[in-house]
């Protein structure tokens, strides 16, 4: 089982520059940033392989990492001034659709999402008038509200009862919900303690028409510092790329920086697409980017969560990320 969830506060300095460095970085001119991310592998897996290779300090940057539950928890940090960058799930895109922040850079196209239900709830249509688990604004609450409407149903047809992930774990098991929508690990820990439980729907259900991709973001007050958000570019496109080439190896980190098995982190890491940091530049450049979160931002203005849409040419930072 994971633990080790819901601490906060872990802060990852950058070691001692040795020999060969830049003279700016030996002279004590790294730039500090402040970074928020998640306690599961996609939320965590780039800022611990960018601690474990150096990456920071090879870019000339001092991290300082924090740990929280959900994306929507990081917008407000990054509003009240206490983040500078945060990564957040497909799910909390509708705050930088509506002008609450910006993003810097795709992370991976998930495929973690599910909506899950006890035994004996077969089909969505058999969620009519039961309690159904929802992490408000994450990428579960989306999945959610699609499968519904593909199924001519809306959340009047439910009970939604919000709660944050770990809640939900603890509620499903016990029977205090008849269903959630929630991500992987948590849908493998669930499943430990719930057998028979079943998978209604998945992100997987409405690819290519809606991607579904997390990204890294940052605070509209530091979102004027292209320089500053091209190295963090820099160390995410590294990261990036070494996760891709070395699954089991970025496991393998990911789990050892949170301090929890790695089994549910191996699990999860399989349920992505994962483009390079090349592919993202040319996706970037020929629009595609922009148009999946224009399309993810679209859903928001049906589903009633943001009333004035800003585009994804305006939240999207895409120049700085394909044009380092």
């Amino acid at each position: 089982m994971i633990t080790k969830r819901t601490f906060l506060g872990i802060v990852a300095g950058a070691a001692m520059l040795g020999g060969g460095w830049p003279a700016a970085l030996a002279q004590g001119q790294a730039d500090t940033i402040r970074m928020g991310h998640i306690a599961d592998y996609f939320g965590t897996s780039m800022v611990a392989i960018a601690n474990e290779l150096d990456l920071w300090k090879k870019h000339g940057l001092t991290a300082k990492l924090s740990i929280f539950t959900n994306g929507p928890i990081q917008v407000q940090a990054l509003g009240a001034g206490s983040l500078d960058f945060a990564y957040i799930g497909p799910g909390a895109l509708w705050l930088p659709a509506s002008g609450h922040a910006k993003v810097i850079a795709v992370n991976a196209l998930g495929y973690t999402d599910r909506v899950i239900a006890q035994p004996g709830i077969k089909t969505m249509a058999d969620l009519k008038g039961k309690k159904v688990g929802i992490p408000e604004g994450t990428s579960g609450d989306m999945l959610l509200r699609l499968a519904l409407k593909k199924h001519g149903m809306t959340l009047a047809d439910i009970e939604p009862v919000k709660m944050d992930p770990s809640t939900i774990v603890t509620a499903f098991a016990s029977g205090q919900v008849d269903a959630a929508g929630i991500w992987y690990p948590f849908v493998d820990v669930i499943r430990q303690r719930v057998k028979g439980l079943n998978e209604l729907s998945s992100n997987e259900e409405f690819f290519p028409e809606v991607a579904f991709p997390s990204s890294f973001i940052v605070s509209n007050a530091v979102a004027g510092n292209t320089k500053l958000i091209a190295k963090v570019d820099a160390v995410i496109k590294e990261a990036t790329d070494y996760r891709r080439a070395n699954r089991e190896k970025a496991v393998e980190i990911t789990a050892k920086f949170l301090g929890v098995p790695k089994e549910p982190l191996d699990a999860e890491s399989k349920l992505a697409h994962l483009p390079s940091s090349d592919e993202l530049e040319k996706l970037t450049t020929e629009g595609k980017v922009a148009a999946w979160f224009d399309t993810l931002a679209d859903l928001y203005v049906q589903f009633g969560k943001i009333k004035n849409q800003v585009p994804a040419s305006e939240f999207y930072l895409g120049s700085i990320y394909a044009n380092p």
